[in-house]
């Protein structure tokens, strides 16, 4: 695989590729740094064979340097969450037997006496580029290109490994399936050690010739302005993001509301992703914008696999069908394919998308593959050809007195409640049930919800048998990056 087909920048040197704050970057300049940046890892090798090299940066040309510099150099990439605790970095970059780290600034500042503790070589970008460009090596689709680490929601979190091979397919079908173009415009503010910001958005957009405006975090000001101005015709974000930004709508006058809302309108595509949509969200956000959401599904492991078609209908509450080049079948507990309509069953994927291995880990990767499928763990079940994910094995299906009940569903319900601002079920040892449903409820300021109430309201809207047996009031739900609750911290609080 040559320089210019794996995870690549477009050649149209003046065109740009890049927007960070007041700043603007062409893929001719984008490009150079990266070549400059490249050479400087080797330091006159040859080639980096596969050596890792962690990063600690937000969005940011730099950051995009880095990552495209690692690869161009025969590195595995290892972008790192700036938001993490230093026990979770040891953890990181131990596992993976990082050798250098590259931060800058403040970022650099925060991770100097680990660093030194783990005798790992700490450099700025800026210490790293070269002069000039040196010959770079040939990259083959085989090589080991990216570790990414899983959020640890419910074990601790592994290396994802993914070839040259297995981005290029993760990118390409998306390109396909979203019909990107150089004509393009997007905000990436999600995090960028995380699939989505990194494949779905940063990727794609660069590939396909497109522009990507960079913000190291969700500035809502300054992107709804962007919004207002048109900047944008593709926005990607996660369900909380989209409620974020209707709870912004509170706190402004109707007619910028209305404004924010004009901008969204003609865009060609609203995805969301990263976590299930609530069918109320679905709904609240096509009145407001117009916009019929494309709501996807995918994992750290497969990148995307599933998604609503982008000509067709987008159903609320489904994640779609098999991508481009993407193989997906339901399995039952005895591992037989379910070819029943509304049968439950895991989601296995096959595909050039499918991670390589978890990283220094036989074992764990051994067991995530049975017969060339990869478990996801996760639970659905096929609706008129649409997958609806009904959660995670382990965790969102609970099983009650012979029934197998899906925490999703429950919770899309429950946050149909006026007074209900967000909610998580879980399941709860329960001597007659086995497992019965627990309710933890974040309220909508100045209101309040008993149990028995609660328990009226939902007769009717849901089985008996579904409807929670427990609620507990809480704050605010425990969430990681991506927004993801984390089930194991409400586990805790029992």
């Amino acid at each position: 695989m040559t320089q210019d087909s794996f995870p690549k920048l477009t050649n149209d040197n003046d065109r740009v590729a890049l927007v960070e704050g007041d700043k603007s970057y062409t893929y001719g300049e984008v490009n150079r740094r990266i070549d400059r940046l490249a050479t400087g890892l080797l330091d006159g090798k040859d080639d980096l064979k596969e050596e890792r090299i962690a990063f600690f940066m937000p969005a940011s040309l730099d950051y995009v340097a880095t990552m495209h510099g690692i690869w161009r150099a025969g590195g595995i990439a290892i972008p790192l969450n700036v938001a993490s605790a230093v026990a979770e970095l040891d953890h990181y970059l131990t596992s993976a037997g990082v050798t250098r780290m590259i931060a800058n600034g403040k970022y650099q500042e925060s991770l100097r006496d680990l660093c030194s503790e783990l005798h790992i070589e700490l450099v700025s970008s800026d210490d790293v580029l070269a002069d000039e460009v040196a010959a770079l090596p040939e990259i083959i689709p085989e090589r080991r290109g990216m570790m990414l680490f899983t959020s640890g929601t419910t074990n601790k979190p592994k290396g994802v490994v993914s070839t040259h091979k297995t981005i290029h397919a993760q990118i390409t079908t998306l390109i396909e399936a979203w019909a990107w173009t150089e004509d393009d415009v997007i905000p990436l503010f999600l995090p960028v050690h995380h699939i989505h910001g990194i494949i779905n958005i940063l990727s794609c957009g660069l590939w396909a010739g497109a522009t990507v405006h960079l913000f190291a975090k969700f500035d809502i000001p300054k992107i709804t302005a962007e919004i207002v101005a048109g900047s944008y015709n593709v926005f990607m974000a996660v369900p909380t993001i989209y409620v974020k930004l209707i709870q912004y709508f509170d706190t402004i006058d109707a007619d910028e509301v209305q404004k924010i809302c004009d901008g969204f309108r003609p865009m060609r595509l609203n995805i969301s992703g990263s976590a299930a949509c609530p069918v109320k969200l679905f709904e609240q956000w096509q009145q407001l914008t117009g916009q019929v959401l494309l709501e996807r599904y995918g994992m750290t492991e497969i990148g995307m696999g599933l998604s609503n078609p982008y000509d067709g209908e987008r159903r609320a509450g489904h994640v779609g069908q098999p991508l481009p080049g993407v193989e997906a079948q339901l399995f039952d507990e005895d591992h037989n394919p379910v070819t029943e309509e509304g049968v439950a069953g895991e989601i296995r994927i096959k595909g050039d998308n499918v991670f390589l291995e978890y990283w220094d880990n036989e074992k764990a990767t051994i067991e995530s593959f049975r017969d060339g499928w990869f478990c996801t763990g996760d639970v659905a079940v096929i609706e008129d050809g649409y997958y609806r994910i009904m959660g995670r094995s382990s965790i969102d299906i609970i099983k009650s007195g012979g029934y197998k009940l899906s925490a999703l569903e429950i919770e899309g319900v429950l946050l149909a409640h006026d007074d209900i601002a967000e909610v998580a079920v879980i399941g709860v040892e329960d001597e007659t049930w086995g497992e019965s449903v627990m309710a933890f409820i974040g309220l909508r300021d100045g209101t309040r919800l008993e149990y028995d109430d609660l328990k009226r309201w939902c007769d009717g809207k849901m089985s008996a048998y579904k409807i929670p047996k427990a609620i507990k009031i809480i704050d605010a739900l425990p969430r990681n990056a991506m927004g993801k609750v984390t089930k194991t911290e409400l586990k805790k609080l029992l």
